[in-house]
């Protein structure tokens, strides 16, 4: 699954955000967007993922029109095509750890109690399974995030800042994994990082801009 933005702008107001974005993923392709705090850089996730609008442009995923979408096609393309780590998690309190991984599959009707385990044995959850998540650490909530994007093996993979709570040996075997859905599965990945590490591991690393998006220089 491809992903084409092209000269995307959002403004806040007459404050702009982002202006002239464009950038193509191709399928199997991470691209990792590094920028300053505040540059718009969550914000151009939501819109790769029809969360947020946008006042000029296109999002184009598999040649269909994001903007032309009405907001139930969305949210069935989401649920079936896209997966989304969210920088504030929003796991379910009500949920256990292995009921919030498995959402995204009762979404479609789904039920694989083997793949939930096999993907919390993935992002270091073995044995967590049960509980639920106030009991557990931000750096464990994140993980459950992680697997809960990864569960239904989407064909378009946003990340916003997935290993920002881990140590460097969890946040490499979740970048494995997210990887694997990469590499194996041939999903098109966008990862927005202030990590060095894990931008290395990306095939290409893009700076975000107020004027746009432009080839980062160490990269």
């Amino acid at each position: 699954m491809s992903l084409i933005i092209q000269n995307l702008s959002k403004h806040y107001g007459s404050v702009p955000v982002f202006r002239h974005v464009s950038l193509t993923v191709a399928a199997g392709e991470f691209v990792a967007i590094i920028g300053e705090s505040g540059v718009g850089k969550s914000t151009l996730l939501n819109c790769m993922a029809g969360l947020d609008s946008w006042d000029e442009g296109s999002v184009l995923l598999d040649g269909l029109d994001l903007g032309s979408q009405s907001d139930d096609q969305l949210a069935r393309l989401r649920r079936e095509k896209t997966g989304f780590v969210f920088q504030a998690f929003h796991v379910l309190p009500h949920l256990s750890v292995a009921q919030n991984v498995a959402l995204p599959l009762m979404l479609l009707g789904q039920h694989d109690d083997a793949r939930v385990q096999a993907m919390l044995q993935a992002v270091g959850l073995e044995g967590l399974g049960e509980r639920l998540p106030q009991q557990l650490s931000g750096g464990q909530l994140q993980r459950v995030a992680i697997a809960r994007a990864l569960i239904h093996q989407p064909m378009l993979l946003l990340a916003d800042e997935p290993t920002g709570n881990l140590d460097p040996h969890t946040a490499e075997r979740v970048m494995d994994a997210l990887m694997s859905q990469t590499r194996t599965h041939g999903a098109a990945m966008v990862l927005v990082t202030h990590s060095v590490t894990a931008a290395q591991r990306a095939d290409r690393v893009l700076l975000l801009t107020a004027s746009g998006l432009e080839p980062h220089a160490g990269a």
